[in-house]
């Protein structure tokens, strides 16, 4: 049988998943994709107004705090977990 990047699923195509080893990598991406996203369209529309060029002066603002954002994440993440772990209790089995 031929592998493909797509597989066929209840007669939908889908992606295949990435392995889980990516999982460390992938959390903080879509993280701070969606995270950027977010915060500066509402800078950008509070300093701008939702004018003609917001799309524009977002994507730019976007692109440049995901720039910051995600190797942050990355540097960041193993600090936050131990500050977690110091906050919240381990479940028992």
């Amino acid at each position: 049988m031929m592998t493909s990047e797509f597989s066929r699923a209840g007669g939908r195509r889908r992606l295949r998943k990435l392995p889980p080893r990516y999982a460390a990598l992938v959390m903080p991406l879509v993280l701070s994709i969606l995270m950027t996203a977010v915060v500066s369209a509402v800078s950008t529309a509070l300093n701008l107004g939702l004018s003609a060029d917001f799309p524009g002066r977002w994507a730019e603002a976007w692109a440049l705090s995901w720039l910051v954002a995600f190797p942050t994440l990355l540097m960041v993440l193993p600090l936050v977990r131990r500050i977690v772990g110091a906050l919240v209790e381990t479940p028992r089995p």
